[in-house]
């Protein structure tokens, strides 16, 4: 009897272990303290990446709505709105876009873009895309950039490709073979831009950005910039910005700025997420040092006019200089309040943090797995 009562007792520890297994996170909700005001945007989502292997891509949502008295953060809405989708969203969220009104995830392992509608988080459906990367979308049309193999670092791995969707029917129409591995993409003057990293052929990175013509959907040229290409943005004056990560030993990271398909400027420094408001380039910057074994951190804001520096006062405050890992930047198209994402370990929950336009510390909130990237949602 003795032994049976021991056995029920270490049952429910068993139940556990099993559980960690396939760790079923439920949607929880904290409130921020944050003062609603009056905004022209409903929410921001958040996307985490989760670390390779392990499943945990989630979905949070900052409602910015105004419905309560407070801001609210709630973290793993997917899986609470979508509750039979297997897996829930995957394995490593790579890229979020908003377009109409849907949202597109793309989960890179998983092979897949993920359509949900934008107001609700409720699942329409999904596009098959091996090893998909980044998002960019133009005339109905969602273009996604991917690898279009397994992952795999191979000197011999497929060129990639990018391919034509139909935002409406979710139907691949076309795709275009690009270069090595292509990562961001950009729309300039019914042409799309897309920067190849050649990531798995290390050391032979690719160095090129591949222009495609939108109307026919067929590579017209291709432009050298450096090795290892990144992030790529268009700005308000026709100019795209593209960052180099470099070879992470004898070529250093750099941001370059394209002029009518001509190199006019080069600056030094080290681009892991960016993002334009005006004429800001908002950037942080995170490379590791085999010197010392550590991160080197760096903030800071691109006169994208006057292609230089600016002095970047705005990221002074003791918040920002503390931050573990700088993972994302996220800013407010219209009030330029701004979001900074900590990965913290790359293992365990991140952190958003909230500051006002001239860089006071507002708030933060914990995260999924690695948060990434956002996507605003516009009221109505």
């Amino acid at each position: 009897m003795r032994i049976l009562k021991l056995l029920l007792c270490l049952l429910p520890l068993c139940v556990c272990s099993c559980r960690e297994d396939e760790y079923v996170t439920y949607m929880t909700d904290e409130d921020t303290g944050a003062e609603s005001q009056a905004s022209g945007f409903a929410g921001l989502y958040i996307l985490n990446e989760g670390n390779m292997g392990s499943n945990r891509c989630t979905l949070d949502y900052l409602d910015l709505s105004g419905v309560d008295s407070t801001i609210h953060y709630y973290r793993n809405i997917y899986a609470e709105r979508n509750p039979s989708t297997v897996k829930e969203l995957g394995d490593v969220g790579n890229d979020i876009g908003i377009y109409g009104t849907r949202l597109w995830i793309v989960v890179n392992c998983s092979n897949k873009v993920e359509v949900c509608e934008a107001a609700t988080t409720r699942r329409i459906g999904q596009v098959n895309i091996a090893n998909g990367r980044y998002l960019a979308f133009d005339g109905g049309f969602a273009y996604v950039s991917s690898y279009a193999g397994p992952v795999q670092v191979d000197e011999n791995c497929p060129l990639g490709r990018v391919y034509k969707v139909d935002t409406l029917t979710l139907q691949k129409v076309d795709s275009v073979v690009v270069g090595y591995q292509p990562e961001e993409m950009a729309i300039v003057d019914g042409r799309l831009y897309v920067a190849n990293s050649g990531g798995y052929r290390v050391p032979l990175y690719d160095n090129r950005l591949t222009v495609i013509d939108l109307a026919t959907f067929r590579v017209v040229k291709e432009i050298e910039v450096d090795v290892n290409l990144h992030r790529l943005l268009a700005d308000r004056h026709g100019q795209l910005w593209v960052s180099s990560r470099g070879n992470y030993f004898d070529v250093p990271p750099a941001l370059y700025c394209l002029k009518d398909d001509q190199v006019v400027k080069r600056l030094e420094i080290p681009i892991s997420s960016m993002t334009i408001v005006g004429d800001s380039l908002y950037y942080i910057g995170t490379t590791f040092s085999y010197a010392d074994g550590g991160y080197k951190k760096d903030f800071g804001i691109v006169d994208v006019a006057l292609q230089r520096c600016s002095v970047a006062v705005l990221f002074t405050a003791p918040e920002i200089q503390n931050i573990t890992l700088p993972y994302g930047i996220i800013v407010n198209p219209r009030d330029r309040d701004f979001y900074l994402l900590d990965a913290k370990n790359y293992v365990s929950s991140g952190e958003l943090l909230h500051f006002d336009a001239d860089g006071h510390f507002l708030w933060r909130v914990s995260t999924g797995d690695i948060p990434s990237r956002g996507a605003f949602v516009l009221k109505n």
